[in-house]
């Protein structure tokens, strides 16, 4: 909570600047937790869009619109906080995370249920996606750093891709080629979320080693009462 916010990904500082400007001039009446609630919604009118795709490619584009309600509620409920001073770090903190993970699960089930990506598929992209978001919440623990997003793709550049598709898909069409071809470029894209997280969870295994030796490591390198004394034992 008290973590330094590190955001690298393409859009993270013109998409700042946007979300204090609509904080700025959202009337007194709209709340964080009313933004957090809106962003459930837009998440589950998502997922129960990209669902009923299966009678008409119609939806796709309602779920275009739902990711964009989805954002604005995730993404500028913490901004709104910070902006009227209100911070509530702990339980702010607790409450957006539960509600990405949610939000998570409820699109990509969605996706999974619609005629054009693999239930299968669809869920291991929910499950790398939590992986990636885990990995992320232990690393503001273990550095003090919350890098939300993953070299230059964050949360909002994987909504762009999400509308980029469903503008395709309902562009192309419900024809039986299509399925095969959205299937397998979402497993590759599940695949490479995997890699990543596997790339950095050995580049934070190997810098936590550094800064924290084996016992016996740190006797040969006589820095044993230093870190005997206040390192943690997790051993």
């Amino acid at each position: 909570m008290a973590a330094r916010r590190e955001l690298t990904f393409l859009l993270a500082e013109p998409e700042r600047r946007l979300l204090r400007a609509i904080a700025a001039r959202l009337p007194r009446w709209v709340t964080s937790d009313g933004l957090s609630a809106l962003g459930v919604m837009g998440a589950l009118g998502t997922g129960t869009a990209y669902a009923l795709s299966t009678l008409s490619v119609a939806w796709l584009w309602a779920a275009s619109a739902l990711l964009v309600v989805q954002w604005f509620g995730d993404s500028l409920d913490g901004t709104l906080a910070r902006v009227r001073g209100a911070e509530r770090p702990r339980y702010g903190y607790y409450l957006d995370h539960i509600v990405d993970a949610f939000s998570t699960a409820a699109i990509g089930a969605g996706i999974g249920l619609s005629p054009y990506v693999d239930l299968g598929v669809a869920l291991a992209g929910v499950l790398a996606y939590l992986i990636l978001s885990i990995n992320t919440y232990l690393e503001s623990q273990a550095f003090g750093v919350f890098r939300l997003g993953y070299s230059r793709i964050g949360p909002t550049e994987a909504r762009i891709v999400l509308v980029a598709a469903n503008v395709a898909l309902a562009l192309s069409g419900p024809g039986a080629a299509v399925v095969p071809v959205a299937t397998g470029a979402a497993a590759a894209l599940v695949i490479w979320m995997f890699v990543m997280v596997a790339v950095r969870i050995g580049r934070n295994l190997s810098e936590l080693a550094r800064l924290e030796p084996p016992p016996w490591r740190a006797r040969h390198s006589g820095t044993e009462g230093l870190l005997g004394h206040y390192a943690p034992r997790c051993e």
